[in-house]
């Protein structure tokens, strides 16, 4: 790491704001250049002369100040940098991130950079665990922003639980690795490499008006979706019902039921690897009715009779030709997640499964989270709990992986 790299460090109010001189500290003996923001609320904490002392650099505090827009500039200073992080990163800091607020020199910073973001929370556990700040927390990591921590255990106010501020060395770790890995030149490790992903749920007709259908929104899916065209596959995407955008950089088709999205499957085959994310419905009616089913005053309920859908994962694994090199199902389970997901690899002959838990108050089905466990015939492994396009990204790296190992294996399917 070379004096090259530079950061902007925004110092918000807190407690823990007296870590932010530590971890300047442990920066700049790793040779990263570090360039402060200090907020109101911060500067009750440390003072701006501390900041410049162990930078050796301006500390900037007043969005107003002439002598500093005409050395700097707001707009330069959000820009001149490879990475801004924020710690400590107060509740009120995160919400006006997420709304987009621009009242000092920090968040007009925040508001008009170009560069990657990190935050760092620190606040009392009430307020770690409030909707709002859960909420904001999400929105800011949908749109990128990196979270550090926090940590729990004892704090300032006398309770104890989540909030404390993450240590200066692991914060330092994380921007180290941050900007490795931003800095580090791009190679698509999948370039030339085709895929097949399914995402979303199915929805199998009652009649004109109903269908079975589950929770599924197709978040993780369509993440998956998006980390492997970002890694250079070629990448189609069979979609049932969703909210959701279509990635971009990659081929979408829109299914309905469990038989169209097999169709669909099989069409686009075939690829070289096959993510089967999509939570297809079991059963369906044997015989939807053409016409809506109307309740009738003291009549019993109409009897559904159901049979079972095509298993696509299986058909796909099972195949005798165009079988992908590589085959990765889903087991969303409850309870038993592990053995549960094991079994499942067997019986449907797939290479890989990524097991998760759906149990109520899991938050995985339509959250912005996923915990997962990688079942391959090497074992399992367990994943921290991480956004669902750091599943995708972590899913991603490791299908790479596996082909750049298989050295022997052609690069490219060709189709038609």
């Amino acid at each position: 790491m070379t004096a090259s790299h530079r950061i902007v460090l925004i110092v918000s109010g807190g407690i823990a704001a007296y870590k932010s001189l530590e971890l300047i500290r442990r920066l700049r003996e790793r040779g990263v250049a570090v360039r402060c923001v200090l907020t109101k609320g911060g500067a009750e904490f440390v003072t701006p002369l501390s900041l410049a002392a162990l930078s050796e650099d301006k500390v900037y505090t007043d969005l107003f100040s002439l002598t500093d827009e005409f050395e700097m500039g707001h707009i330069q200073l959000s820009r001149q940098a490879d990475l801004i992080v924020v710690a400590p990163a107060s509740a009120d800091i995160l919400a006006k991130m997420t709304a987009g607020l621009a009242d000092d020199i920090a968040t007009t910073v925040l508001l008009a950079t170009d560069k990657p973001v990190m935050v760092a929370p620190a606040m009392n556990v009430r307020m770690w665990d409030h909707p709002a700040t859960q909420d904001n927390l999400a929105t800011l990591k949908r749109r990128g922003v990196r979270v550090i921590g926090p940590d729990e255990g004892p704090m300032a106010c006398g309770e104890f639980g989540y909030g404390r501020l993450s240590e200066p060395e692991t914060i330092a770790a994380a921007i180290l690795d941050a900007l490795k890995k931003d800095t580090a030149p791009k190679r698509p490790l999948l370039a030339g490499r085709s895929a097949l992903v399914t995402s979303g749920p199915t929805h199998e007709p009652i009649d004109p008006v109903r269908y079975i259908a589950n929770r599924s929104s197709g978040k993780q899916g369509h993440a998956i979706a998006a980390a492997l065209a970002a890694q250079g596959a070629q990448v189609t995407l069979v979609s049932g019902p969703t909210r959701l955008d279509d990635p971009a950089g990659v081929e979408t088709i829109r299914v309905e039921s469990a038989q169209e999205m097999l169709d669909a499957c099989r069409k686009v085959l075939p690829v070289d690897v096959a993510v089967f994310a999509a939570a297809v419905a079991d059963w369906r009616v044997e015989q939807a009715a053409d016409s809506k089913l109307k309740k009738q005053d003291g009549s019993a309920p109409p009897t559904l009779s159901l049979t079972e859908n095509p298993d696509i994962l299986k058909t796909v694994s099972s195949a005798p030709k165009d079988r992908p090199a590589l085959v990765v199902g889903f087991a969303a389970e409850t309870g038993s997640v592990v053995e549960k997901a094991i079994a499942k690899r067997g019986r449907k002959g797939c290479d890989w499964i990524v097991a998760n838990d759906v149990s109520t108050g899991s938050g995985t089905f339509g959250g912005e989270d996923n915990q997962v466990h990688l079942i391959t015939p090497e074992g399992a492994e367990e994943w921290p709990r991480l956004s669902k396009a750091e599943v995708a990204e972590r899913l991603a790296d490791r299908i790479a992986a596996h082909f750049a190992s298989e050295t022997d294996k052609p690069v490219l399917i060709q189709k038609g």
